[in-house]
């Protein structure tokens, strides 16, 4: 397992709260904002949650 780099491209201002959280425990704040996590099922699940605000590259 690699790295992946997560990129919030849509708001979370229509989001419910958990989404909101998710978001923020991914360290996304701003939209455009992108991190670089380590894959792992823990990370996979957190993007799970919030797939159609974030966007995801495997690098």
């Amino acid at each position: 397992m690699g790295d992946l780099k997560i990129t919030l491209v849509k708001s979370t201002i229509e989001s419910k709260k958990d989404q909101k959280a998710t978001v923020e425990a991914l360290g996304l704040h701003k939209v455009g904002s992108s991190v670089i996590k380590k894959d792992n099922p823990a990370i996979r699940g957190m993007i799970k949650k919030v797939e159609h605000l974030v966007e995801v590259e495997e690098i």
